[in-house]
């Protein structure tokens, strides 16, 4: 089956020529004949707390099936569902349906890579729209609560300036879960220390941590001078101005990554939705809580793709920033490619970079 494509985005490079599928792989790319638009693989999210309606921290195995469907349907193939500050009851339980979830048959529905917990061991400072009283100081009782349930949880935001947040950081890299700073106030030297002891990323880069400044440039500056750090950014258009985000490129280039941090009016629409156990109202796409903080955003990831490349950054860099960086950053190499006898998972999308198709191991979701 041809995808009646111009371009496609192999191995970070654009590949002029159609794709073929056959048999549910990518058969070959590079074909000559007429196309328009272009194929690129199916998206990585890592930062999902909700989406069509659903609330990841209160959603029951049945709806994450129904959400993971419908961020398939908007051209993502794989995700990280993000638990957020809670409870730490409510946050276990929560892992556990997602473990249910993860149990069920994929079918043509985004794939869980395993869960994101943001929170609870978070600076009250700095908590934006997690509620404060759930925050908690790191425990080492708590931590092993929290992976101690069915669900491999593969990524865990934490403030690395709390007492006792490094000897969680070691743990978790011990056991094998990515550490990402964010909800922080730490200063540059704090967050040098915990890139040093094995944090390997940052959750919204700008938003709720403590801002650059040109004699305290805080964990945004420690993350964007190292080349050992991924960064994360939301490329919403509202949470962060342009230049910031062409700054963030500009310093990290292939350490980019574009989340959604979508929480459950993504896919929906406006009014008001959980974020945890938190009420959200949204008014024209913009997500916020009683006192005005935003709270998650509200738009599809390709958005950030489309505002990217009209801030300038190549097309290739774009899609590398929804796709290889982030499977690489979970050790998940092997998905999110179009390279010839990999499986068919494909967004086409038109020459202005809307959604035409999506492919999950060459079949159309639909």
């Amino acid at each position: 089956m041809r995808l009646g494509v111009a371009t496609a985005i192999v191995g970070g490079e654009v590949v002029d020529g159609d794709v073929d599928v056959v048999d549910g792989e990518i058969a070959a790319v590079g074909l000559p004949g007429p196309g328009a638009g272009v194929a690129i693989p199916g998206l990585v999210d890592l930062q999902v707390n909700g989406y069509a309606g659903h609330d990841v921290s209160a959603a029951s195995p049945d709806e994450l099936l129904e959400l993971g469907a419908a961020l398939a349907r908007d051209g993502v193939l794989w995700y990280q569902p993000t638990v957020v500050t809670g409870a730490v009851d409510d946050m276990c339980a929560a892992l556990g349906r997602i473990a249910e979830a993860v149990a069920r048959p994929p079918g043509r529905r985004a794939r869980i890579l395993g869960a994101h917990l943001e929170g609870p061991f978070i600076s009250a400072g700095r908590a934006g729209a997690h509620e404060p009283g759930h925050i908690r100081d790191p425990s080492k009782e708590i931590l092993d609560r929290l992976l101690g349930t069915p669900c491999p949880v593969t990524q865990m935001t934490l403030a690395p300036e709390l007492a006792g947040a490094f000897e969680l950081i070691e743990e978790l890299v011990r056991r094998r879960v990515g550490v990402s700073l964010g909800h922080t106030d730490a200063d540059a030297t704090f967050a040098h220390a915990a890139f040093d002891a094995g944090a390997r990323s940052v959750t919204h880069l700008y938003n709720a941590m403590r801002p650059f400044w040109h004699r305290d440039p805080g964990i945004a500056g420690a993350a964007l001078v190292r080349d050992d750090v991924v960064v994360g950014v939301i490329a919403d258009g509202i949470h962060l101005a342009g230049e910031a985000l062409l700054v963030a490129w500009r310093a990290a280039r292939h350490r980019l990554v574009v989340v959604s941090d979508a929480m459950a009016a993504a896919g929906k629409g406006d009014g008001i939705h959980k974020l945890g156990p938190i009420d959200v109202t949204v008014v024209d796409g913009i997500a916020r809580t009683w006192d005005g903080s935003l709270a998650g955003a509200a738009r599809p990831l390709l958005d950030g793709v489309r505002l990217l490349v009209t801030l300038g950054v190549p097309l290739a860099e774009a899609v590398a920033a929804v796709t290889s960086t982030p499977a690489s950053l979970l050790g998940r190499e092997g998905i999110a490619g179009l390279r010839p006898g990999a499986p068919a998972d494909v967004v086409v999308l038109d020459d202005e970079l809307r959604l035409r198709d999506v492919l999950v191991g060459g079949s159309p979701v639909g």
